[in-house]
């Protein structure tokens, strides 16, 4: 075999490093449709379905996707190493910190509806209340993140669209009220399958700065 140009089978590329230079939470109720096409054919970020509420500012600490990945192992008397590994579960949850009292925030940490009757008014129009429940009801949501980069040549934004059509509470830290910090709401939502959308999170990259590197000359 000829030697190996190590330089070049590297692969090396800067514009492949993404970065989320902003970022942003939309929730919705079930009643809402799921997102299934964020882009068009352009890879132009399109408007979101009716009832989608942004959650507002978040702390600097951003958006923590993370996993719980368990498998079954068959061990056997003839291997030091398990002979076979099946995945047992998978799950994916999400985290983060609203800054702002508005209605996604709050509807979202005290597990209320976003839409409806029931839901918290405008801001300014009347006076939010809300009592807790003697049984709390289980409340899915859909859930859409989204956040945007640059193309460092072009200019031109790149989208990283993460939706989960069915998600659901299972924590939620302190409200601390302070003089000397936000009142913040912090949750955490897991993600579940969706009859509709047949998974529990789809993942889009798009956009017209992500378009351009098609037109990238190959590495040497």
């Amino acid at each position: 075999m000829p030697a190996a140009d190590f330089e070049a089978i590297s692969d090396l590329r800067q514009s492949r490093i993404r970065k989320a230079l902003t970022y942003q939470i939309w929730a919705a109720d079930m009643t809402a449709d799921p997102v299934s096409e964020p882009f068009d054919e352009a890879g132009v970020f399109q408007a979101l379905p009716a009832g989608y509420l942004s959650t507002g500012y978040t702390s600097t600490d951003g958006v923590t996707f993370s996993g719980d990945l368990s498998t079954s192992d068959v061990e056997s008397g003839q291997s030091a190493s398990p002979t076979r590994s099946d995945v047992e579960t998978d799950t994916q949850t999400a985290q983060w910190v609203p800054q702002e009292t508005n209605a996604a925030a709050v509807a979202l940490y005290e597990n209320l509806p976003l839409s409806g009757a029931e839901a918290l008014p405008d801001l300014g129009t009347a006076t939010w209340t809300w009592s807790r429940p003697r049984t709390p009801p289980t409340r899915y949501r859909r859930l859409l993140f989204v956040a945007r980069d640059l193309n460092k040549t072009t200019g031109k934004p790149i989208y990283i669209v993460r939706h989960f059509p069915s998600a659901l509470r299972t924590g939620r830290e302190d409200e601390q009220w302070t003089r000397t910090g936000e009142i913040s709401r912090g949750v955490t939502y897991q993600a579940y399958i969706d009859d509709i959308a047949g998974t529990d999170s789809i993942t889009w990259i798009d956009g017209p700065g992500w378009r351009d590197f098609a037109e990238e000359p190959e590495t040497p």
